[in-house]
């Protein structure tokens, strides 16, 4: 539960609304500890996340909290704990924590608490294995791959029944 004061400061509720709405522009959060990172690594995370098309927010815990309560979502208050950001992910997600994990195995320092995808609560393990999986415009392109190899497996097959046909 998030801490609400009595007297709520005009600052503080533009920053909570600033975050709500960010909140809401996305589906998906995963949540991240950069405790230890340098400003140059932070710096390259974000580039990195931003040809993902992800945004990466460093949030105030109780803000975050207020949000999230706001938005009537499921409770992730477990994973707001400690120097917390948040990338926010608009589509393709398994590809956000794919660049995310890959990012920590080269900066120790950056933990992923977990997400919340699709409503859904996922703890370290879970998107860790959810990076692991191939993302949607990967998956269609297995597909078609695998449909035009079957078409033209059926056209050289038609052909060459045309040629025998020729040749006789």
């Amino acid at each position: 539960m998030a801490m609400l004061a009595k007297k709520i400061q005009k600052a503080k509720a533009e920053a909570i609304a600033d975050i709500k709405t960010r909140f809401e522009s996305v589906p998906d959060y995963i949540f991240t500890e950069y405790r230890g990172l340098t400003v140059g690594q932070l710096t390259t995370l974000r580039q990195q996340l931003r040809e993902k098309g992800c945004s990466y927010k460093v949030v105030k815990n109780n803000f975050a909290r207020i949000a999230f309560e706001e938005m009537k979502t499921v409770d992730v208050s477990s994973f707001l704990v400690g120097p917390t950001a948040v990338a926010l992910s608009p589509e393709e997600t398994n590809t956000v924590a794919k660049v995310l994990f890959d990012f920590a195995k080269e900066a120790p320092s950056l933990i992923v608490k977990g997400a919340l995808v699709d409503g859904e609560i996922y703890d370290a393990e879970k998107i860790a294995a959810y990076s692991k999986l191939p993302g949607r415009n990967d998956l269609i392109s297995m597909l078609m791959s695998t449909m035009q190899a079957t078409t033209s497996k059926l056209v050289r097959t038609l052909q060459a029944v045309a040629d025998q046909k020729a040749e006789a």
